[in-house]
């Protein structure tokens, strides 16, 4: 692709013979369901390091409100959640993979009950629900609406069980060190991380590596992701010449909370679930004039209805209405919803709740083989940073933790058994990155102009005027950017976001059709020549 940002292969310079310098068999980067998982996994074949940029538990999965999409117990339901991820993935799934995510989640499901997360019930029977674009409820959640965290206190008590496995926290991967090997393709050998708490630069040697550190939702001005989740995992594996698939493939989720001074809190998809209805702010029920499921549509349809209403009544947001739901019932069921509502003074039970969407899931990825493994030799990736064709163009409700916790374990896995392969001596490495002043780059200032411009352009609804002049933007503050030797976490995050909104715009402009989560309102049809996927290469 032309005009492409060429980021240097390295942000920083470095001498891994200066470099205080420690191995580990696996490394696990990433402490989500995917990462943590991945790690419990890998432990059992040899030594693992979990690197994370912030505590254990900030990360995609602990917000995680929903659910996790499995068949623990309603078997009959398998192939109707297959048929209906297929069909919300619009061709680009493939179907084996689908199959076999959906039917070896269940299991693993009643592994993590094993270590001890519980699942809502309505008395002895587990209590599913139903999200948008599911035919029949089979969604299980934990304390209502606190699904994610209660997962990731499991795992992360599970971890603690075994001695194998060494978390580093605040700790922030630079980029990872490669190798020549055969062919074109280079071989992993560990990373450059800076520990954010003594300012230390230092190296990892490690025989396998596992990315899986999450999305890319704060390259957007509204997003339900945390602030962590700046998309480094990608940009680092792109430079190492991973190759990146469907990019251009974002998911918004319909229902944040939007009310000024709030963070663009995530309100779950099951709120629509148990009965929820959108209205505008005269008061009427529009979903039901662009789908007949309703609310209970697609989350693309349901986000892209939304946008089209506020326009329509000229306002900044739609309102969730459950003032006609049992009081009692909604305060037990979502209770992260009710807390939240009640540090706005939003009363439940008599007032609308402002909702906008916001930037929520990447569909597309580090692109990844049925056993984890990318084309970069000793590197896997799993959860959110891959592309496994599981979703294919659009993301089908609680089929994330799903995903994450199914290819968790087997990244852990296949890195694991692979460590018996005989591996080339590692080499000592060098790089030389040229120190351009950079005190004159406010980054916070550049992050949010970024952020806005993605917003606006690279958004629900894309064109080609707006594609092409976010792209200009884009490439002209590369060109004083990416260029500069910055030397704290800052700063490369904003490198690593410039890296990764110029491809997502790139691959969006390229693909001139709308399917799934992609819409171009200048070309709003699917055609069936771009059933198939973009990938870009270093």
């Amino acid at each position: 692709m032309k005009n492409r940002i060429k980021p240097q292969r390295y942000l920083t310079s470095f001498n891994t013979k200066k470099l205080r310098s420690g191995p580990t068999d696996i490394l696990v980067i990433g402490s989500g369901i995917a990462g943590l998982r991945a790690a419990v996994a890998a432990s059992r074949f040899g030594s693992v390091t979990v690197v994370t940029k912030n505590n254990t538990d900030e990360n995609n999965t602990f917000y995680a409100q929903g659910g996790i999409a499995g068949h623990i117990t309603k078997q009959s339901f398998i192939n109707s959640h297959i048929q209906d991820t297929l069909q919300t993935g619009q061709g680009l799934n493939n179907p084996a993979t689908v199959k076999f995510i959906i039917k070896k989640g269940g299991p693993l499901i009643k592994e993590l009950i094993k270590w001890g997360l519980n699942f809502d019930r309505k008395g002895k029977q587990f209590d599913f629900a139903r999200e948008g674009g599911h035919s029949h409820p089979c969604i299980l959640h934990s304390g209502g609406d606190k699904t994610g965290a209660n997962l990731i206190r499991t795992l992360i008590a599970k971890v603690k069980t075994i001695p194998q496995i060494k978390i580093l926290e605040y700790h922030f991967v630079i980029d990872l060190l490669t190798r020549k090997s055969s062919g074109s393709t280079p071989a992993c050998f560990g990373a450059l991380i800076h520990d954010m708490i003594t300012d230390e630069t230092k190296v990892i040697r490690a025989g396998k590596i596992i990315m899986a550190t999450g999305g890319i939702g704060q390259l957007y001005r509204e997003t339900t992701n945390p602030e962590i989740a700046t998309g480094d995992g990608l940009a680092l594996a792109y430079r190492a010449s991973a190759v990146l698939q469907d990019m251009e493939f974002i998911q918004f989720h319909p229902t944040a909370f939007y009310v000024a001074g709030a963070s663009r809190a995530l309100i779950s998809e099951a709120v629509r679930g148990a009965g929820g209805i959108l209205r505008d702010k005269n008061g009427h029920r529009f979903m039901l004039d662009y789908h007949p499921r309703a609310e209970l549509a697609p989350r693309d349809i349901v986000a892209r209805s939304m946008l089209n209403q506020m326009k329509l009544t000229n306002d900044t947001s739609v309102y969730l209405d459950l003032t006609h739901l049992n009081a009692t019932y909604i305060n037990r069921r979502f209770p992260a919803l009710r807390q939240l509502c009640d540090n706005f003074d939003v009363d439940l039970k008599n007032d609308l709740i402002p909702v906008r969407p916001s930037a929520h899931y990447l569909i597309g990825g580090i692109k990844i083989n049925r056993h984890c493994e990318t084309n970069v030799h000793h590197l896997y990736a799993a959860g959110e940073a891959a592309a496994s064709d599981f979703h294919g163009a659009n993301r089908l409700g609680s089929n994330s933790l799903l995903e994450g916790l199914v290819l968790g374990k087997i990244a852990g896995t296949m890195a694991g058994q692979a460590l018996k392969k005989k591996s080339s001596p590692e080499p000592q490495l060098a790089s030389t990155v040229k120190s351009v002043q950079t005190r004159q780059i406010n980054v916070m200032d550049a992050r949010n102009s970024l952020r806005s411009l993605m917003w606006r352009a690279v958004g629900l609804s894309r064109d080609t005027n707006g594609l092409k002049e976010a792209l200009k933007k884009i490439n002209f503050w590369g060109g004083y950017i990416m260029n500069k030797k910055f030397t704290t976490p800052n700063g490369w995050e904003l490198q690593n976001m410039l890296t990764l909104a110029q491809l997502i715009t790139t691959t969006a402009l390229k693909r001139t059709e709308s399917r799934g989560v992609h819409y171009r309102s200048d070309f709003p049809l699917t055609q069936p020549e771009w059933k198939k996927h973009i990938t870009v290469k270093f």
